[in-house]
């Protein structure tokens, strides 16, 4: 498989870096969409994986897409719209669907710039660390195209409708404490303890029964699409199933026995 991303296995939690420092990890050419694709079906997959990590190696959480690249494109007459299409599905858009797919909680560890697609990235997390010197932009109008990559539908989930508007509209970059101010991520912490702070939180996370963990992140992400009733409804399911596993017996064991619990996912 190609390098494109590193996994590093951490007790219950795996590191995911994208491995593309020369490029500031710009995404979504060539086979990156199939790379990214069959990396997190591996993922999912292991089922005694309860939490990722996702960062940058360098200097960049993801800098976008690869500026070099589309001017290739600019300039190729030969390509029509059914092919941008087919790259875009095979591409751009396969790599965002395959880390929306991940089904235990993401920690995004914004290591440097987040820019347009590197963005969008961060916020396919469930929640997000920054660096201080990380930046975020979602500059898409300034290299003349929209947010193609489904940004638009998940940053004003994030930041609210007027923030979200204010990047796209402006083209303008903001820093880490101004990130913070808006809820684009949720806490800023020195470059050197990034991913030492992300680890303190996943293994808060790999504390918790991992199938009922996986079953709480869909939930969460039905609720975006999903009425009220609809939710109560799948909530129910979700509940039934929770209590008859044995990672529900062993919790309320544990706490009757005053000792911390022991999960096995069953």
């Amino acid at each position: 498989m190609s390098d494109l991303l590193l996994v590093e296995r951490r007790g219950d939690a795996a590191v995911v870096t994208i491995n593309r420092p020369d490029q500031r990890n710009a995404l979504g050419f060539g086979d990156d969409g199939d790379v990214v694709d069959a990396h997190t079906r591996a993922l999912n997959a292991d089922r005694t994986l309860r939490c990722v990590i996702l960062t940058g190696a360098g200097t960049a959480f993801s800098a976008g897409g690869d500026l070099k690249q589309l001017r290739r494109w600019a300039h190729d007459a030969s390509i029509r719209p059914p092919d941008f299409l087919k790259l875009y599905e095979a591409g751009i858009h396969k790599v965002v669907r395959g880390f929306w797919s991940l089904e235990m909680p993401v920690i995004a560890a914004i290591n440097g710039p987040a820019i347009g697609l590197g963005n969008d990235l961060a916020c396919l997390a469930d929640m997000r660390l920054a660096a201080a010197s990380a930046k975020f932009g979602a500059t898409f109008l300034k290299i003349g195209l929209v947010p193609g990559d489904g940004g638009a539908w998940i940053l004003p989930r994030i930041i609210g409708w007027e923030r979200a508007s204010e990047l796209y509209f402006t083209g303008k970059i903001i820093d880490a404490p101004t990130a913070l101010d808006w809820r684009l991520v949720g806490r800023v912490v020195a470059d050197e303890s990034l991913v030492d702070e992300a680890m303190a939180v996943a293994e808060m996370v790999c504390r918790q029964p991992p199938e009922v963990l996986r079953a709480t992140k869909k939930l969460m992400r039905a609720s975006i699409l999903q009425g009220f009733e609809d939710i109560m409804s799948l909530s129910a399911r979700y509940q039934v199933m929770a209590h008859l596993t044995d990672d529900h017996r062993e919790a309320l064991d544990a706490i009757h026995e005053a000792r911390p619990p022991v999960f096995s996912g069953s």
